[in-house]
């Protein structure tokens, strides 16, 4: 194709062009499959002009079967173009290396008799944005690829308003503040994000809502969404989510597996009908017990 009346990178380009994700864009990108006036191009920055002559190869979709699974889970609203879940401890988002059953789009796949949207592949349908397995709460899907364009927009200008709750090692002193530390690939274990020099701009708010002997509640809201984010900002500032053996202590005192960390609130503009939405899930079970426990202790 040719490049007509545009002057900028070209990830942005070609996500209005092919009507596709700027992140599905970038994949096709670093993986090799650009060429513009027949020079192979793997950086989605790349500035493109008027005249370019541009070539892109999109893969075929990964043939995989996946099951639409009979699980239950928690569908906070739902109309034609989009649903809100609050998704359980413990459920991996979507299928990987070694998970490709009883994920959140399994359940999907079954709820929604397969109407999701097909912008992420096979493998992803539907899924707008991801909460780690041991992270609870709420995530935006999207039925149809329209909303989920639209809604990917609004999450990469900030546009989508999310508020967690974790319960963290130590004792806040500030009763509020801003993380603001780039973060990218550990240097070392690729397994890990880490705050870096030449990382990708991540900023984090929190407050402090409860303290006790060794532990802080606290309620953070996030203006980007780097992978792990919150994880790896309170882990950097000394304060480690409870539970969270990747990026602070391997065991704690109550036993819990993963990290204390829940996406308790979510707003947005609805991508359609243009209507501001806003939702909220309780705490967990498990995480209002821990917070009972601590409660009960400080009154001793």
């Amino acid at each position: 194709m040719t490049v007509e009346e545009f002057e900028g990178r070209v990830d942005v380009f070609l996500a209005k062009a092919l009507d596709k994700t700027r992140s599905f864009v970038q994949k096709i990108i670093e993986d090799g499959n650009l060429w513009v006036n027949q020079k192979q191009i793997k950086k989605a920055s790349h500035k493109v002009k008027s005249g370019d002559l541009i070539k892109v190869v999109i893969p075929e979709p990964v043939s995989l079967n996946l099951t639409p699974q009979d699980i239950d889970i928690e569908i906070v609203y739902e109309d034609e173009y989009l649903a809100v879940i609050n998704k359980p401890r413990g459920m991996v988002v979507h299928p990987g290396a070694g998970n490709y059953d009883s994920t959140l789009v399994n359940a999907l796949l079954y709820k929604f008799e397969g109407k999701l949207s097909s912008i992420n592949g096979v493998i992803r349908p539907g899924i707008v944005h991801r909460l780690d397995k041991d992270t609870s709460g709420l995530l935006i899907v999207a039925k149809t690829n329209e909303a989920h364009i639209k809604l990917s927009e609004a999450l990469k200008n900030h546009e989508i308003k999310r508020v967690y709750f974790a319960i963290c090692e130590g004792v806040l002193k500030e009763d509020s503040g801003i993380i603001n530390a780039p973060i990218g690939r550990h240097p070392v274990n690729r397994l890990k994000m880490a705050v870096v020099p030449k990382g990708k701009e991540a900023i984090t708010y929190f407050e402090v809502l409860e303290r006790f002997d060794k532990y802080t509640f606290v309620k953070l809201r996030l203006k980007t969404g780097r992978t792990h984010q919150i994880r790896v900002h309170m882990s950097y500032i000394g304060h480690p989510v409870v539970g969270d053996s990747l990026y602070g202590r391997a065991k704690n005192e109550f036993g819990v597996e993963g990290q204390l960390l829940h996406a308790g609130e979510i707003e947005f503009v609805h991508p359609i009908e243009e209507k501001l939405m806003h939702f909220k899930a309780d705490l967990p079970e498990h995480f209002t017990k821990i917070l009972e426990t601590l409660r009960i202790r400080s009154l001793k």
